[in-house]
């Protein structure tokens, strides 16, 4: 009696773990806000490393032209996940869409304000942009949000400038340096490869560093997360939890190399022909990323003092923040896998 007992706990036992392994290797999407971005790169880079794979996930990543093009994705389902800027589900709760941060990669935003090198002459401060063409990856990404909230820091009102669509890379640099828009909201690597062809670049605003951050925030403001619907996390825990797991690891290995062995990493159509000013970039962008991969409750409040500042609808909303992100499944990740990408 007790050998048909335990053969048929152990058959129960193998079909339960085995329905489990199923549920966590579904495939998923992954649409990224701009996968060029080193504010991706711990996306991309998981992906390099294997670490989905390990994690018992399928994977497929979507390179969109911005955050926003990334967040239509996973609303009208054709994606399941966005690598993109946790302020979008702030903003998106303003609206009665829930959207939930999972796991954050980006301590700081990494955004840059610059003005196009033609344009020196006549805009000098932030006030300067008003009747002014300024390049955002997409309309109603994170770096036009992060634009208006400037405008509207210093006085003017956030759409007395004309938002014009110029991606986060190459296209980015190319409408800088043909005059097509008077400034820019850009983000590493093309910040500093612009930068590179033109060492007299005026930067209006900058926030690739604590401190830069700080000064312009007043507390530091969380980047790039991987976040879903509300109701895809809560149907899908262990798929959240692999992507989690392959994350924090990616995480650790980043701090655990040099920027060379990084680079090495990625491919080479990201990393471009320069690969110099690249791994410059990479090198400054390096202590942007989470050590822990966890949500600072601090920035979190940071993230919805901004848009209530800009944004009418988001100050009267009456946003409980909390609900848009969960250290969850960060905090299970630390106590079963640690860091073991190699």
């Amino acid at each position: 009696m007790r050998t048909i007992f335990g053969r048929f706990a152990g058959t129960l036992l193998a079909l339960f773990l085995m329905s489990d392994i199923a549920v966590a290797q579904g495939k998923i999407t992954i649409a990224v806000g701009g996968g060029a971005c080193l504010c991706y790169l711990p996306t991309v880079l998981a992906k390099q490393l294997g670490e989905f794979d390990r994690a018992g996930l399928s994977v497929e990543l979507v390179d969109l032209k911005g955050g926003s093009d990334a967040l239509k994705a996973v609303l009208g389902g054709s994606a399941d996940v966005v690598s993109g800027y946790f302020d979008h589900c702030v903003n998106l709760a303003a609206r009665k869409q829930e959207l939930v941060a999972f796991v954050v990669y980006d301590r700081y935003p990494g955004l840059v304000l610059v003005v196009s090198p033609s344009h020196n002459g006549q805009i000098k401060e932030i006030k300067d942009l008003a009747g002014k063409k300024v390049g955002v990856s997409a309309p109603g990404s994170s770096t036009d949000f992060f634009l208006k909230y400037l405008l509207k820091k210093n006085g003017l009102d956030p759409a007395s400038a004309s938002v014009i669509g110029v991606g986060l890379g190459a296209t980015a640099i190319a409408a800088m340096e043909q005059g097509e828009i008077d400034a820019a909201v850009m983000v590493d690597p093309s910040a500093t490869m612009l930068q590179g062809g033109h060492p007299d670049l005026r930067i209006l605003s900058d926030t690739r560093t604590r401190e830069d951050t700080l000064a312009v925030f007043g507390g530091e403001y969380p980047g790039g997360a991987l976040y879903s619907t509300a109701a895809w996390v809560a149907s899908h825990p262990n798929d959240v939890q692999a992507l989690t797991n392959a994350i924090v690891n990616t995480l650790g290995w980043i701090h655990s190399h040099s920027a060379e062995d990084i680079m090495a990493k990625m491919p080479a159509e990201m990393v471009g022909k320069n690969k110099e000013l690249y791994l410059a970039a990479l090198k400054n962008t390096i202590p942007m990323y989470s050590e822990t991969g966890k949500m600072d409750p601090k920035g979190a409040d940071a993230v919805l003092a901004m848009f209530s500042e800009s944004s009418p609808e988001v100050a009267k909303a009456n946003i409980d923040v909390s609900k848009t992100w969960t250290n969850k499944y960060v905090e299970q990740a630390g106590k079963t896998t640690g860091t073991n990408a190699k």
